[in-house]
C-alpha cells in the first residue's frame, strides 16, 4: 500500500509509544532511535496496518522515499492554480498533485464543471465521504483497531474478549478488558476504534 509523507501514523517500541503524528515525523523519530531498541513497529492510523519504513541513508533519503513516484500529469492546469496563493491572507489548500485516468466522457464532464476538473472531483469526494454509511464507518474503524491491537495486544491478557467486544459494537466492555493493558496500547486501540479514551494522545 502506497503511504504518503502526510499520513498520520504511530510508532511503538514493544508496549511503548515511540512517537505519533504525520508519517514524516514519526520516520524520522524512528531512525532516530536506530539501534537503541530492539524492536519498532509503525502503523498507519486510518487503517491499523502495519507501514515497513526504509531508514537507509539522510533524513532526506528516508522522507523522499515517503513519497509516490513521479507520474504523467495530474488532472488538468487548473491543479497548478490551486498550488498558487489566491488572495491575500487565504490559505494554501494543501493539493497533492497525483494521477487520475478516466474514459473521455469523464474528463469531458468534468471539465465541463464550474472550475474545472480538480474542483469538481473534489466535491464529488467530498460528497461521497459524507455519503459514507454510518456502518460502513464503523466496519472501516473496527478493522483498523483489529489489525494494530493484533499486533500490539494478541498475546496480551483478554486478547480474544476484547476482540469479540470490538466486533460487537461493546465499547464499554472493550474499554474495560483493555484496562489490563499497557496505557500506550490501551490508548492507540480506542483511538483507532473511535473512542475518547480520557488519556488519549495529545
Amino acid at each position: 500500500m502506497e503511504h504518503s509523507s502526510n499520513h498520520l501514523a504511530t510508532a511503538f517500541v514493544g508496549h511503548r509509544l515511540l512517537a505519533t503524528g504525520p508519517l514524516r515525523d514519526v520516520a524520522l523519530a524512528v531512525k532516530a532511535a536506530g539501534d537503541t531498541v530492539d524492536s519498532i513497529l509503525v502503523f498507519n492510523d486510518a487503517t491499523g496496518a502495519p507501514i515497513d519504513l526504509d531508514l537507509r541513508g539522510s533524513d532526506q533519503d528516508v522522507l523522499r522515499r515517503l513519497e509516490p513516484a513521479p507520474s504523467a500529469p495530474a488532472l488538468e492546469a487548473d491543479d497548478a492554480a490551486t498550488l498558487e496563493p489566491r488572495g491575500r491572507g487565504r490559505p494554501r489548500l494543501g493539493v497533492v498533485a497525483r494521477e487520475v485516468t478516466l474514459l473521455p466522457r469523464h474528463w469531458e464532464w468534468l471539465n465541463a464543471q464550474r472550475g474545472g476538473a480538480s474542483v469538481a472531483l473534489r466535491k464529488l469526494v467530498e460528497e461521497a465521504r459524507r455519503a459514507l454509511p454510518e456502518q460502513e464507518r464503523k466496519r472501516q474503524l473496527q478493522e483498523a483497531a483489529y489489525r494494530a491491537m493484533s499486533a500490539l495486544a494478541g498475546n496480551l491478557p483478554s486478547f480474544e474478549e476484547a476482540s469479540r467486544a470490538l466486533f460487537a459494537n461493546d465499547a464499554a466492555r472493550l474499554a474495560d478488558l483493555a484496562q489490563a493493558w499497557p496505557d500506550d496500547i490501551r490508548r492507540y486501540v480506542l483511538r483507532l476504534a473511535g473512542q475518547q479514551d480520557e488519556h488519549a494522545f495529545a
